[in-house]
């Protein structure tokens, strides 16, 4: 089993020396502790203006060197040098000096012991010296990860890691700048075809002139994971907006529901936080059911070709028999707190029925319209399921179709 470790340079011609004599010392480390029986090395210049080049020629006979003209970003570095091997295991290693060569046997390993796609180097422990700033800022975006993806995650952004050759598809496309390392790992967290493990690694103080600039490449990293996010698991982000919303809604009506059980009257002045629960209550039913729509989606178009999709608790309850009496529940009752206004307004030609019954009464539709849609849209939704799975079968021989339970 082959290893290619490629090492990204932009003008790191104070360490680079460095990093390719403990990466090529290195070698004979990582073959004995790991079930790798060779590694290649390969260095690429993105766009380097100082000696990088120069220094790594020298080293000619022993790695391969890729030289960029033009910087074309940390990313397409460590994708070009993938493209030109044909090793199983292709991984890569800052070229600043802050991580260990010897640490690719552990990844290595990690791999073939957890059976992952990818396998990276965790710097953020209490051994590591990685400034409080970029610490904080892989803190943040590693719970926010693992709050879409419900996998713990520490370190979205490590520059060293491993990946199985035959697990990239899966992983591609992924960007060309320095967030090409939160995108892999968002998307290795979020694809359920994919799995990751993570390896506590030694991280030192660079060498040279750091080129992530905080702020600007925050907010890279943050977008990033955002986009991966919405691709894979957009439900997630939905429905912790429609929990806000519908605690919200509980949190406004909570005191004019506990004033007219002691009172049973409603004041003037709750027609404020009427109309707003109303609007929370009803926005929080819509996020729901886009998020029930969304993982549909989903897994219509990404699903694993293995395994079948399971429904979530929305969708039974969309596809039970109390759905149907749930939405006759809610056009009944809104209409019975309207129905003596409606005869009064037919009787007399005008209607004196307190606002309260009204805002209630449109909440109720509105949830029950909004149930009754979703409903329509995941008929149709398992319609088109169907016809693809039936195209997959024709037209993939050989090869098992996507098995996916009739309600995905």
């Amino acid at each position: 089993m082959k290893l290619l470790i490629v090492i990204p340079a932009l003008n790191e011609e104070a360490g680079i020396e460095s990093i390719i004599q403990r990466t090529l010392e290195a070698r004979s480390v990582i073959m004995a502790r790991s079930p790798v029986t060779a590694v290649d090395i390969t260095v690429v210049s993105d766009g380097s203006t100082d000696r990088t080049v120069d220094i790594a020629r020298r080293y000619g006979d022993r790695i391969r060197l890729i030289v960029f003209e033009k910087n074309r970003g940390y990313g397409a570095a460590i994708k070009e040098g993938w493209s030109r091997s044909d090793a199983e295991l292709l991984g890569f290693l800052d070229a600043d000096g802050t991580c260990d060569p010897v640490f690719f046997a552990d990844l290595c390993q990690a791999l073939e012991r957890d059976g992952s796609d990818v396998a990276l180097g965790n710097r953020l422990h209490a051994r590591s010296r990685m400034p409080a700033l970029r610490r904080a800022g892989n803190f943040l975006f590693a719970r926010m990860l693992t709050l879409f993806s419900a996998v713990k995650v520490r370190d979205t952004a490590s520059g060293m890691r491993v990946v199985r050759r035959a697990s990239l598809p899966k992983l591609l496309p992924l960007p060309d700048g320095l967030h090409f390392t939160p995108a892999m790992s968002a998307r290795a967290l979020l694809d359920e075809d994919l799995r990751i493990s993570e390896e506590d690694m030694p991280y030192h103080e660079r060498t040279g002139t750091s080129k992530l600039k905080v702020w600007r490449d925050g907010v890279r990293f943050l977008k990033t994971i955002l986009e991966s996010a919405f691709l894979y698991r957009p439900s997630a982000p939905l429905e912790l907006v429609g929990f806000l919303a519908l605690g919200l809604a509980v949190f406004f009506m909570a005191y004019p529901v506990i004033y007219y059980l002691r009172t049973r009257t409603v004041a003037e002045w709750m027609i404020y936080r009427f109309v707003v629960s109303s609007l929370l209550g009803s926005s929080a039913g819509l996020l729901f059911c886009a998020a029930h729509v969304s993982r549909r989606m989903v897994n219509l178009v990404l699903c694993s070709r293995r395994a079948v999709v399971p429904q979530d608790p929305l969708g039974r309850f969309l596809d039970s028999r109390i759905f149907w009496y749930i939405i006759i529940f809610l056009f009944a009752l809104g209409g019975l707190l309207v129905l003596p206004s409606f005869w009064e307004l037919v009787l007399t030609g005008a209607t004196y029925e307190h606002w309260s019954r009204f805002i209630v009464m449109s909440f109720f539709y509105s949830l029950a319209i909004i149930l009754l849609g979703t409903k329509m849209i995941g008929y149709s939704l398992g319609l088109l399921a169907a016809r693809l799975d039936y195209l997959t079968r024709r037209t993939s021989a050989g090869t098992e179709p996507c098995r996916q339970d009739p309600h995905v």
